[in-house]
């Protein structure tokens, strides 16, 4: 008896994406590994927690294809890309590529809509919320570069940002949650 509930083209999309959560992981990876060499120790902490919770995202499309009795395809990852050349360019290829896997999300919520796939487009809406959070969190941190001066920001506000950054919660807060009370 078959019991896949996932079509092959939201099955293909939806381990497609399970991939680009991996090579994100990946990234973030690459990323704090040479954000530790260059000795800034609260930046590659920040950018390992976020290799993490990119695995995590990995795994929850991996669960979900596998709930709905679909076959998870697990294919190469990508190798990251360069290294960044400053902390001001991280943080510009950090959003870059969150914008890239918002694109790639927002294709998977409107292929479900489109074979009314409700399972799955319901299930998307978990990465859609988060990616507004991703995309969130990595403006923050271009707009706290460009306050420090960007490429030209000096050894103590560096110092104070790789400071912060250890301790800078991993999320961002939505414009849905923001009331009068709580802005």
């Amino acid at each position: 008896m078959n019991t896949n509930r996932l079509s092959k083209t939201i099955t293909a999309a939806l381990n497609d994406q399970m991939t680009k959560e991996a090579h994100a992981s990946q990234i973030y990876l690459s990323y704090a590994a040479w954000a530790e060499k260059q000795g800034f120790g609260g930046i590659a902490n920040f950018l390992f927690r976020h290799a993490n919770e990119e695995r995590n995202h990995m795994m929850k499309l991996l669960e979900y294809i596998l709930k709905r009795g679909a076959e998870v395809k697990v294919t190469a990852i990508p190798a990251p890309p360069e290294n960044p050349t400053s902390i001001n360019n991280c943080f510009e290829k950090v959003f870059d590529h969150e914008v890239d896997n918002t694109k790639a999300v927002y294709k998977l919520v409107k292929m479900s809509l489109d074979e009314q796939d409700w399972a799955t487009w319901n299930f998307m809406q978990w990465f859609v919320k988060e990616q507004i959070e991703e995309e969130t969190l990595a403006m923050n941190l271009i707009d706290k570069m460009k306050i420090a001066g960007g490429e030209k920001i000096s050894s103590d506000a560096l110092y104070s940002l790789d400071r912060d950054l250890e301790k800078t919660p991993d999320d961002a807060r939505s414009a849905q949650d923001v009331t009068t009370e709580n802005p």
